[in-house]
Order: structure tokens, then sequence, then C-alpha cells
């Protein structure tokens, strides 16, 4: 396909775990691809490639993109990752937009200073020209499930997070004895356990297995789980909806492994939110976009949200693919418009304002 080619040329640095890791099945790949084919100038950074240089700001060694249109995001991974590529320093007040992008459990076991080191990289490049999104200073806030506490009571459910055998026993016995515990920290349905008579034999194990690197988050089981859960894209606060269709997947398992994440092996395919899920989003709304959430990945079930994921929500290319619509390029065109209304203001709006307008 053809991109169209936009009023407003802008540069767009994507902030990723490491480029090297990158997958071609990741939404910062096709948003980074639809980017390129409409004339943007593209960079991607890894967590630990950042500067603060005395002179010139915020710098990073980055990879810098070719403009051109590629035929896939599997051809334009290859270009990115190609070894004789290399990185080149860039200045990020030459940037128009550094989208953040890296998954702070993917770093846990290795480079735990790297997700809090590149926020606070992020936040100082906020003070000048560049939008940051999503908004640096209330994404610190986010950096584990903890977040999901700030939403109202209402889309939740039930929940305990702590780190003792005895407060899991005594969470569990409150609500049926079953449940579902996973890390505070973590993403993909990485270490998240059912815990019901099948396994209530094994707790102790599995506990001391989600709590070695940290607390535990421990909710009440929703029944409508057991068939998956729905992925809602937000942007700006409000549910993404492009000629009457929204960015909205439902995930399922397709093997005895309850997790319907697609990371862990899931199934999927378009939904349409019911009235349930917009209640939602429609309660979520406003938090988001208070806190500068520009995009946000809603993960519900039934009449609750499992949880937010605002640090690298996903999904966004296979609801492309699924669909047939190109979310990914709506996503660019809402930057060009937000660069063009920060020119327009000559820099009086603030970063979390330019976030979610």
């Amino acid at each position: 396909m053809t991109e169209p080619r936009p009023e407003t040329r802008i540069a767009i640095a994507f902030v990723v775990n490491d480029v090297s890791t990158e997958k071609d099945d990741y939404s910062t790949i096709r948003l980074a691809r639809r980017a390129v084919a409409r004339g943007h100038t593209v960079a991607l950074i890894g967590l630990g490639d950042f500067i603060y240089d005395w002179q010139d700001g915020i710098c990073a060694m980055a990879t810098v993109s070719k403009i051109a249109e590629f035929d896939d995001d599997t051809t334009y991974l290859a270009h990115l990752q190609d070894p004789e590529k290399g990185t080149e320093r860039i200045k990020l007040a030459d940037y128009d937009i550094l989208m953040l992008r890296g998954d702070p459990a993917e770093e846990l076991s290795t480079r735990s200073w790297a997700p809090s080191s590149s926020l606070l990289f992020a936040q100082l490049a906020s003070l000048g020209d560049t939008i940051v999104l999503n908004d640096p200073s209330h994404l610190t806030d986010a950096v584990n499930k903890t977040y999901f506490q700030f939403f109202p009571e209402a889309v939740r459910p039930s929940t305990t997070i702590t780190r003792e055998n005895a407060e899991v026993h005594r969470f569990l016995e409150a609500h049926g004895g079953k449940g579902v515990i996973k890390p505070l920290q973590g993403s993909g349905g990485q270490g998240v356990f059912i815990i019901d008579d099948n396994n209530r034999q094994n707790l102790n194990q599995i506990i001391e297995a989600v709590t070695r690197d940290g607390y535990a988050i421990v909710q009440e089981y929703l029944p409508a789980a057991a068939k998956g859960d729905l992925r809602m894209i937000t942007l700006n606060g409000r549910p993404l909806k492009v000629d009457g269709t929204y960015a909205c997947i439902h995930r399922f398992s397709q093997t005895d492994d309850h997790r319907s994440n697609i990371s862990a092996g899931g199934g999927m395919e378009m939904a349409v939110p019911d009235e349930a899920a917009l209640r939602i989003a429609e309660i979520v709304g406003p938090k988001l976009i208070d806190d500068g959430m520009y995009f946000a990945g809603l993960d519900i079930a039934g009449d609750k949200m499992m949880e937010v994921n605002v640090d690298t929500p996903g999904a966004l290319n296979f609801i492309d693919d699924l669909s047939g619509i190109d979310f990914s390029g709506v996503v660019i065109s809402d930057l060009e418009r937000k660069v063009r209304l920060r020119r327009q203001y000559g820099g009086t709006l603030t970063n979390r304002q330019l976030a979610v307008i």
C-alpha cells in the first residue's frame, strides 16, 4: 500500500528495550514502518543508550531508519537489525516525538536499573519541545501493577498485594478458594497461576516462585476469563475507533494453558466491545487523560478490567491485520496532529496536555 504524504513532516524516536531483541510481530515495528513510509524520520533507542550531554542536553546512540516503504514488518526489522548498520548519535531536541515502548518486566533479572533510568532521561527530554508519550512523570508512577489500584473499585477485581504466605491463604479462603496470583511486575502472562483445588497443595511453592523477585498480586478469579479477554486499545484516553470499528480483539487460550496472552500462545479474533467493556473504558478514561496516558491497552473480562498496560501496549499490529484497517497509520496521523498543535501554541501547552489532546 502507498502511504499518504502528510502535510507535517516529523521526527519520531521510539524507546525499546534493545533494538537487537525487537521482533517483527511487535506493534512498535509496525508503527515505525508506517511512519517512515509517510516520509518521517524515525530512530529506535535502547533503554541503556541515552546520554546526557552538558552542551546538547539529552542525546542517544540510536538506530536511525532510512525513509522508505518496506514490504512488511519482517523486511523492515531486518533493515533495522542489519549488523552493518550500526548506531549514530542523535539529539532528542531534533525529534518531535519520543514514544516510550520499553517493557520493564523484561529487565527485572539482568538490568533492573534500565527502565527507571530511561524514564528519568525521558522526563528531562519532556522539558524541551519534544512530546514524550506516554507522559514520563506519570509513567514513573505506573511501573508495576500497583498503578491499577488507583482506578475506581467498580472496574477492578478484589485484590491483595503481598509477600506473605498467610495473606495469600487468607485472601483465597475469603474468595471461595480460587484466585489468580502473578508477579506485581510482569507482562505477557509470565508467572501467572490460577489457584484452585487442582493445585492448592502446591500453593506455597507457587507463592515462593512468584515472590522471588518482589511482591505478588492476588486477584479474585473472574469466571468470564475462562473464555478469554478483550484487549481494547485507547488513544487520548478513549477507545480507538476507525470507521465504526474498535481497535479491540478477543484473546483466548488454544490449549489447556489458561493464559490468553498472544505472547503466551493464545489465539485472537476481532471483537466488538459490549456495553460492559465500553462502560469500563468510560470510567477509566478520565484517569488515563489526567495522567497523560496517550496510548494504553485495557484487558477486560466480563464487567471487570484485569489489567491496564501503559508501558508497552501491544496487539495493534494484529488488529491491523485482522480488521484490514490501518489503525497504526491513524496513530501516526494523530502524532502529526499533536506536533502541529505544539507548534501552533508556541510551547505553551505542557507535555501532559499534549499527550492526551
